[in-house]
């Protein structure tokens, strides 16, 4: 595990005990409440030349006057009414399909408004209202066909835009919620949910510097926004401005004292500060609103670990894996304490206890790798690890199109040094003095397409020509799909990353399209170099584990298992380190419902 969120050069803190600061869930923006954006829609029902006679209309308009006043029941009867007799008025149609909503009748709402869409297809207000309902129902798709077709009725309806924003954002279609909510901020710049939801997007795209200024948009306009204010203190805690991460917190705390997210952003805060004791006691108040959060409870252990109670701390390591039996970080940071403890027996039956449920996880593999050193068995640590056999090293052959070696390499160098998310890394990743970008995956992928098939290829073959072994955890099962997500990291003088794994991933892998010179050289101070198997210095082992390391060159890759620990030399002198990381993550399965 390592330092640094779940989501932060100082001295090394084990952040690998928490989860990262919490974003606020984002909720989609219904316009059917008659407090919220469906006001502009009521009003339009029967303002724009509303369908029927007079009594239709008077009738309408009562509708909206009984929405607006919180009284659905009697809205859904007037539009009733109204469609007894003219059952093809679409807006009655939408105001009853939002009284329905309203009313608790989801269903009933969605053949409402999709008869009102039906009869008038361009009517703007229903379309939007039919994808608030069918978001609700989780019709993901249909909805976000239904605010397409009210954005083609009427292209500057800021409504629909924002929410299919929202949608977009919340299904993880990030470049398309970014458009979504630039759009809605050009037609109405004050849409302070526009503001605050770019600031959740560029956050999620690594960002941080952009989500900071777009939530500090949105609290200009609307100070009393709890939920900006604790997304906001994520951001300035992957930022490492922890002081001021714990300000906002402490003020979305003022706005909503029982906020989950906030107590829990304010603990974190507080622990990078030192405190540790008011820490555990923000993290307290996240378990009395939430008993089943686990990463608060791992945080308490932490706290009390940082404090030198050992014994409440492994008592709350317990409590941790009681509450979620598959927490991997609650088993190692509890075997790590037993290497404090001096119990390294017991911090392999620990590893072994999740292991024997969960074949292969990279946290746990990593962890058993310490123990097994710690407990003088060499040579299954060796085993374990291997890196004669699992570290790979492939000198690559140029696509094609790009004629040779250089030439390619120049062009991921561009590629990656004028990438739109290349930003100094935040402490949640590895990286220290250095920048670090998004996914590269992203369009338009440039000369990283071709990088792409190159390293799909080196995995295939990785993967073939591993050996069978049924008795290693690593080569047992390797998984039949692997997903692709790659970055790209570059540093100067004094750049480093401080030793880490990649959970989440199978295999990974690192590609150098340009090294500065005083990395190539071949000396005992390996300087820029990437070394393999040395844990992260928080770690309380006391053996020493046998380590590798492997110059960079131009043209080189590295594949290797995603649980062994590897780590960047720091180095002096001119020049630039372009490395292009990647993972290979098993594909998780999607079942229909």
């Amino acid at each position: 595990m390592k330092k640094a969120k779940k989501r932060k050069v100082r001295p090394p803190k084990p952040k690998r005990r928490q989860k990262p600061a919490a974003q606020v869930k984002r909720k989609q923006t219904l316009d059917v409440s008659p407090r919220d954006t469906m006001d502009t829609a009521l009003m339009s029902a029967w303002s724009s030349e509303p369908e029927g006679d007079n009594s239709s209309m008077s009738k309408l308009a009562s509708a909206g006057e009984a929405l607006r006043g919180g009284d659905p029941q009697k809205a859904l009867l007037l539009c009733r009414q109204i469609l007894a007799g003219d059952p093809s008025n679409a807006d009655a149609l939408n105001l009853a399909g939002v009284a329905s909503f309203q009313t608790g009748s989801m269903r009933e709402a969605a053949d409402l408004l999709q008869t009102a869409v039906a009869i008038k297809p361009d009517h703007a207000e229903a379309q939007n209202n039919l994808g608030n309902v069918l978001s609700a129902l989780g019709e993901v798709e249909a909805a976000g066909e239904a605010y397409r077709a009210a954005i083609r009725a009427d292209p500057r309806y800021a409504d629909a835009i924002f929410n299919l924003g929202v949608l977009m954002e919340v299904t993880g279609g990030n470049e398309e919620a970014l458009r979504s909510y630039k759009r809605t901020l050009r037609i109405s710049p004050e849409h302070f949910g526009a503001h605050q939801g770019l600031g959740n997007v560029f956050r999620a795209l690594k960002r941080l510097e952009e989500a900071s200024a777009s939530y500090e948009a949105a609290l200009e306009l609307n100070p009393n926004l709890p939920e900006a204010r604790t997304n906001l203190a994520a951001v300035l805690h992957e930022l490492g401005k922890f002081d001021q991460a714990a300000d906002q917190c402490r003020m979305a705390l003022e706005l909503s004292p029982e906020l989950t997210e906030a107590h829990y952003n304010l603990g974190i805060a507080l622990q990078e500060l030192g405190a540790f004791e008011d820490a555990k006691q923000a993290y307290q108040r996240v378990l009395a609103n939430e008993p089943g959060h686990a990463a608060a409870a791992l945080n308490i252990a932490y706290a009390e670990q940082q404090l030198g109670r050992l014994e409440k701390a492994a008592a709350a390591f317990a409590r941790t894996i009681e509450i979620d039996p598959d927490f991997e970080k609650a088993y190692s940071n509890y075997a790590d304490l037993k290497l404090q403890q001096h119990d390294p027996e017991a911090a392999l039956a620990i590893c072994d206890e999740f292991l024997n449920r969960h074949p292969g996880n990279t946290e746990l593999l990593a962890m058993k790798a310490v123990v097994l050193w710690e407990l003088g068995l060499a040579l299954e640590a060796r085993q374990l690890v291997d890196f004669d056999r699992l570290v790979l090293q492939i000198r690559i052959e140029p696509p094609s199109a790009h004629g040779s070696l250089e030439v390619f390499n120049e062009a991921l160098a561009r590629h990656v040094l004028s990438h739109p998310t290349l930003t100094f890394s935040p402490l949640s990743h590895a990286t220290r003095k250095g920048r670090h970008s998004g996914e590269l995956l992203s369009e338009p992928k440039g000369p990283i397409a071709d990088l792409e098939q190159i390293i799909r290829e080196a995995a295939d073959n990785y993967r073939r020509a591993l050996p069978g072994d049924k008795d290693h955890p690593f080569l047992a099962n390797p998984p039949d799909q692997l997903d692709l997500s790659i970055w790209g990291v570059v540093m100067q003088a004094a750049g480093h990353q401080i030793p880490h794994i990649h959970p989440a991933a199978w295999l990974s892998g690192v590609y150098y399209p340009k090294v500065p010179e005083v990395v190539r050289k071949t000396d005992d101070s390996h300087a820029g170099w990437i070394e393999f198997g040395r844990p992260p210095a928080h770690y309380h082992n006391r053996a020493t584990p046998e380590t590798i390391a492997v110059k960079p060159e131009p043209g080189l890759m590295v594949l290797f298992p995603s649980y062994v620990y590897h780590h960047t030399v720091a180095f002096e002198g001119d020049g630039t380190r372009i490395s292009i990381a990647f993972d290979l993550m098993p594909r998780k399965q999607v079942f229909e419902m």
